[in-house]
């Protein structure tokens, strides 16, 4: 349920198409997870991906391509996204959807076991402006050491879900994920190799800043 705040913002400032309105319908049918960025995180990731001038951008975790059409949208024509998907399901579904947006050119999804792509990402020697973790909680500080490893100076970290549908704030988190994302904030707000914040709308958007 979209609170009054959140749907205000998302009236008057997110403009989805046809493709992004269809994506959570075509989850459902497909019985997949409806757990995609909100509207107000995907057009925040658009902007942070455009304000910073990002050309190459990582995506952990893909689902059905809906974070992905924001970010890739913000690319210039020669920007290159790369999406890491463990679902051969959800990445094909993810692949039907940015080719209808017209962005298959700039996007590529890979399949398999998230910790061996980005190992192979290392070992091709990659690198990227831009990154988003959006994928199994319990995973995120590996995710974010491997951003960490693969980002250029100045990139831009961002991690989804970061408050977790607010079960952080029981008195006694019982909720495995939800201990990994305590686990996963705490730990980035003292890592004093980047500057950060957490965006407390949506699901909670962690931001944050490699220095040079």
């Amino acid at each position: 349920m979209v609170n009054k705040r959140e749907a205000y913002v998302q009236q008057l400032f997110v403009k989805e198409d046809e493709v992004l309105r269809s994506i959570e319908p075509g989850l459902f049918e497909r019985g997949m997870p409806k757990i995609s960025v909100s509207p107000n995180v995907g057009k925040t990731l658009h902007m942070l991906v455009r304000i910073t001038g990002a050309r190459r951008v990582l995506e952990i975790g893909t689902l059905g391509g809906y974070s992905t059409i924001w970010l890739s949208r913000a690319l210039p024509k020669d920007g290159r996204l790369v999406s890491l998907e463990l679902s051969a399901d959800h990445a094909a579904f993810a692949r039907e959807n940015v080719e209808r947006a017209g962005l298959a050119d700039r996007v590529e999804i890979s399949v398999g076991n998230a910790k061996e792509s980005l190992q192979q990402l290392a070992d091709e020697g990659e690198t990227f402006d831009f990154f988003l973790i959006d994928a199994d909680k319990e995973s995120y500080l590996t995710y974010w050491e491997w951003a960490i490893r693969l980002a250029r100076p100045g990139a831009v970290i961002t991690a989804d879900n970061a408050l977790f549908h607010d079960l952080i704030f029981e008195e006694n988190v019982q909720d495995e994920r939800a201990r990994a994302i305590l686990r996963f904030n705490e730990a980035v707000s003292q890592d004093d190799r980047v500057e950060a914040m957490l965006l407390p709308f949506g699901d909670g958007l962690l931001v944050a800043q490699v220095k040079d």
